[in-house]
């Protein structure tokens, strides 16, 4: 997958993940999770600058679909490169993190 794209500062920026099982091809059902998180983090780092928990309807959720918004500040950050993992901690306090991480280029904005 190649790196999502965006502009520093901005605030409307989303990311739209669909969470299947890689054994049975199934989508995962987030209706029965507590919290589905996606932490974001420079590359090559191990601090996390920010988390946002999906912001999905049941509808979607129950087809494995997540949505993470970007909000006010954090994208204003240096542009360079990024990237962020999903982590799911469903009802019975089981904790599934999605193995492949999202890449994002982070350019600067023109003003």
């Amino acid at each position: 997958m190649s790196a999502l794209q965006l502009v520093q500062g901005d605030t409307g920026p989303q990311v739209k993940a669909t969470l299947t099982r890689s054994d049975t091809g199934n989508a995962v059902d987030l209706t029965t999770a507590s919290s589905v998180t996606m932490h974001f983090r420079e590359k090559f780092t191990s601090t996390v600058l920010f988390s946002n928990t999906n912001s999905s309807n049941a509808d979607d959720q129950g087809n494995g679909i997540a949505i993470f918004v970007f909000t006010s500040g954090q994208l204003n950050i240096g542009s360079g490169e990024y990237e962020a993992e999903i982590e799911i901690v469903f009802n019975d306090g089981t904790r599934e993190t999605v193995f492949e991480t999202i890449d994002f280029t982070l350019r600067e904005d023109f003003s």
